[in-house]
């Protein structure tokens, strides 16, 4: 929900002795000028036509003013109103969308304002409902008239004893800059973050929000903690880390078929959102990725406390919805090295409806109507993002991310799924830029002794795989299928990377081509031990039931 902060505005003025501030903000193609002031001691926001002639507006103004503060009727002499700009009188025929400039003074009386056209301001500056210990913590914020970048954030950390209500209105700086990470010192203590919002030129009104209760502990032990020790450094260039990881949803979460059958092992505070979110910001942003591709992420969690940590520790993100499950992917690039070129999304049914690209396996389809009924059903969706290196521009990969559908029985769905998103890796890798190399990221819902890894790591399937009759006679659509690329598994084949109480397998692949790069390192997925510890997952010190893959590429 987005939040206007006009209550929380700090009204302090500039530096300009004896002059209060009024704030005037006109948007192109708004039909209304918008003038906020403070009038015999309450704050006004007095809206006008954007054609009204000044004269007009400021006989309203002089109305407003003379007014006394309780009741309608005139309160003594009205005082006189005038807008100077560079020393002289702005003529009262003038319409108030250009009358109004930066820099002008209004007087009311004896009151002098200093105008401010479109100052910076915050339309939106929001932390989580909670936060432990150890969790990187990011507001997220929308700024009107200005730049995150040039804005400034200042937190504060409760002084004395939380408990007592006398310790609110003290306060200690403890950082500053978009990104906080609360320590030990914070634990049990309440944060206010002070927000001053920018342009680069210009400073906007400070708004201040706090969170809505103290800072909690950590977990005594997070499954990703041992594998941060091996990712305390970024990947050398030219070399890159990559991530993979299913983050699991909350709306999947938050089930009663989660609660009691799929995760009943796991204690309902940390199927929580709010826990799993502070578990996953740390997770996450401890990897130090050049590319990450998340699946299951729901828009709230990309514009929200996640994507606000990614985007203020380096991370530019994009985001595709799968309309039918109300969640999707998203993948993110560290933007100091590299930069988005292009950018292919496609939903996968969509795609081989309507793609001209995608002809010859449209028309194979069309003596299996079953089979493409049931493709057409999924909302399925494939992030394609084309890449340069900041550092050698000449070098472009194409980063692909999707999530594949999940049917046990679905062998021949996601046969004919992934058919479609390497015909349109073709199209963008060989076709758009070709030679450029794949990473091919993302949770294909296929252990490795089924025909979507043989397919996609030999380049081809056969007609009689048995895939292809993997739910039924009714919905067998035997072909044989190629590819041209040369794919390979970049962090091998795991016993699992989806571990809950009934199930565990690999199912999630990073694919590279194996012609262009090489695995530097794979940084290895947590001991058996330690995934047990709480019997399986999600748990108290992970917050999805699948495992990242996190490895560092390079170019040969």
């Amino acid at each position: 929900m987005m939040r206007h902060f006009r209550s929380l505005v700090s009204l302090r003025v500039r530096s300009v002795p004896g002059m209060e501030r009024a704030v005037v903000r006109v948007l192109p193609g708004d039909s209304r000028v918008t003038i906020a002031l403070r009038l015999i001691g309450i704050r006004r926001n007095l809206q006008r036509d954007r054609t009204e002639l000044l004269g007009r507006t400021l006989t309203r103004i002089a109305a407003t003013a003379s007014k006394k503060v309780r009741g309608k009727e005139p309160g003594g002499e009205v005082p006189g109103v005038r807008l100077w700009y560079q020393g002289r009188e702005v003529p009262g025929d003038e319409p108030n969308c250009s009358a109004w400039r930066e820099g002008s003074v209004l007087e009311v009386g004896q009151t002098r304002y200093l105008v401010e056209r479109n100052p910076p301001s915050f339309l939106q500056l929001e932390l989580p409902r909670s936060v432990l210990v150890g969790s990187p913590l990011s507001p997220r914020v929308q700024v009107e008239f200005g730049t995150i970048e040039a804005s400034e954030f200042v937190w504060y950390r409760q002084a004395g004893d939380s408990t007592k209500d006398e310790a609110r209105d003290g306060w200690e700086e403890v950082g500053r800059g978009r990104v906080f990470t609360p320590g030990k010192t914070e634990l049990g203590k309440r944060l206010k973050l002070m927000a001053t919002p920018g342009d680069g030129h210009r400073q906007g009104p400070a708004v201040q929000t706090e969170l809505t209760g103290p800072v909690e502990d950590e977990p005594c032990h997070c499954l990703s903690d041992p594998r941060h020790l091996l990712t305390q450094s970024p990947a050398a260039l030219p070399g890159f880390r990559t991530v993979s990881y299913n983050i699991l949803a909350d709306i999947y979460a938050q089930t009663e078929l989660s609660r009691t059958a799929l995760y009943p092992y796991c204690p309902d505070r940390a199927l929580e959102r709010g826990y799993r979110q502070n578990l996953l910001r740390r997770e996450v942003t401890g990897y130090r990725a050049d590319l990450l591709c998340l699946q299951e992420v729901e828009r709230e969690t990309f514009e929200g406390s996640l994507g606000s940590v990614l985007g203020a520790t380096g991370l530019d993100g994009t985001f595709r919805v799968k309309e039918k499950q109300h969640e999707g992917l998203a993948t993110f690039y560290r933007r100091d090295r590299f930069r988005l070129v292009s950018q292919h999304d496609v939903t996968l049914a969509e795609t081989l409806r309507e793609d001209p690209v995608q002809s010859d396996l449209r028309h194979r389809l069309a003596g299996f109507p079953a089979v493409w009924d049931s493709v057409m059903r999924r909302s399925t969706a494939l992030q394609v993002l084309v890449l340069e290196s900041t550092d050698n521009p000449a070098r472009k990969l194409c980063l692909a991310n999707t999530h594949l559908y999940f049917h046990p029985n679905g062998g021949n769905i996601r046969l004919i799924q992934m058919t479609v998103a390497l015909t349109h890796l073709r199209h963008v890798a060989c076709e758009l830029y070709p030679g450029i190399p794949v990473v091919f990221c993302g949770d294909f819902n296929s252990m490795p002794n089924s025909g979507i890894y043989r397919f996609v790591t030999s380049g081809s399937i056969s007609e009689d795989h048995e895939d292809w009759t993997s739910n039924g006679e009714e919905e067998q659509c035997n072909m044989a299928l190629t590819h041209p690329f040369k794919l390979a598994s970049a962090c091998g084949t795991p016993d699992y990377t989806n571990y809950i109480g009934d199930f565990n397998g690999c199912l999630d692949y990073i694919f590279i081509d194996s012609l262009s790069l090489d695995v530097e390192r794979i940084i290895p997925l947590p001991s058996h031990e330690e995934v047990i510890r709480h019997k399986a997952l999600p748990s108290v010190s992970h917050p999805s039931d699948h495992l990242a893959l996190v490895c560092d590429l390079k170019w040969k």
